[in-house]
């Protein structure tokens, strides 16, 4: 069985159709970059992911349990912009971003002190460790969304969600923050689905790569008609489609 299943998923806000006809299975531990045009319900396909939103039709299904009613614990997301908690400091959004996993929450005592030390390991990984005392407002735009990365990556969430993460960074910094992830990807075991327009970052990071785009225009309605997943590449396989190799190998199974 599939980590994540979704299965004939449609999203219509009103009478237009943003999604449609969407299929696609994810095994546990898989990086699955998102790419395709704006307006083509990539964001939208993660706040479905995340149990934001509800599918019109369809459903999505995470680790065989039945479609969640709202965002939980074990989903993590981080928007293009990037949101942080302003009443605390650096480093205690990043030991915030940690409590989460805990169903009391905060830390205490002596617990709190090796939360604030794991914290600061992190901003040094994250290049924040010069700003810990200091509050988000004080940081750039590009450091608050490192901040929020990081934040939302100590969560360990089974699966996170990344909306253009990683656009507002500087060429040095993004690639030091991929390193980050696929660090901590490699020692959690998460899932993770990331929308973005870099094609060259989507295949560094991704195993498989989906795009999404509307199979049918209709040039008096471009509203018309929702997008759905088009092509499903292996990122690992050289950008072989990732579909036509699982075909290659059942027949070669079965031969």
């Amino acid at each position: 069985m599939s980590f994540v299943s979704v299965k004939s998923v449609f999203q219509t806000y009103g009478t237009r159709p943003i999604i449609e006809r969407v299929n696609v299975e994810v095994e546990e531990g898989e990086f699955i970059s998102i790419v395709g045009a704006s307006g083509c319900g990539k964001s939208t396909f993660l706040r479905l992911l995340l149990a934001q939103e509800r599918p019109t039709r369809g459903e999505i299904s995470i680790a065989g349990a039945p479609p969640a009613r709202e965002p939980g614990l074990d989903r993590g997301i981080v928007f293009q912009r990037y949101s942080v908690f302003p009443h605390m400091s650096i480093r205690d959004n990043i030991v915030a971003g940690e409590s989460f996993r805990r169903g009391w929450g905060r830390f205490w005592g002596a617990e709190r002190k090796a939360a604030q030390a794991r914290a600061d390991e992190t901003l040094a990984r994250i290049g924040l460790d010069h700003v810990a005392d200091q509050y988000p407002a004080t940081l750039s735009g590009g450091m608050q969304q490192r901040l929020a990365i990081g934040q939302a990556l100590v969560a360990r969430p089974r699966v996170l969600l990344l909306d253009e993460s990683f656009g507002a960074l500087d060429p040095g910094t993004r690639i030091a923050m991929h390193d980050f992830l696929t660090d901590l990807r490699a020692e959690t075991g998460m899932t993770v689905f990331m929308v973005t327009h870099d094609l060259e970052e989507a295949f560094k990071l991704g195993d498989r790569v989906l795009v999404f785009d509307k199979p049918r225009w209709d040039p008096q309605d471009p509203n018309l008609n929702g997008a759905t997943i088009t092509y499903d590449f292996d990122a690992r396989n050289g950008g072989i489609p990732f579909q036509t190799l699982k075909e290659e190998t059942h027949v070669l199974e079965e031969h």
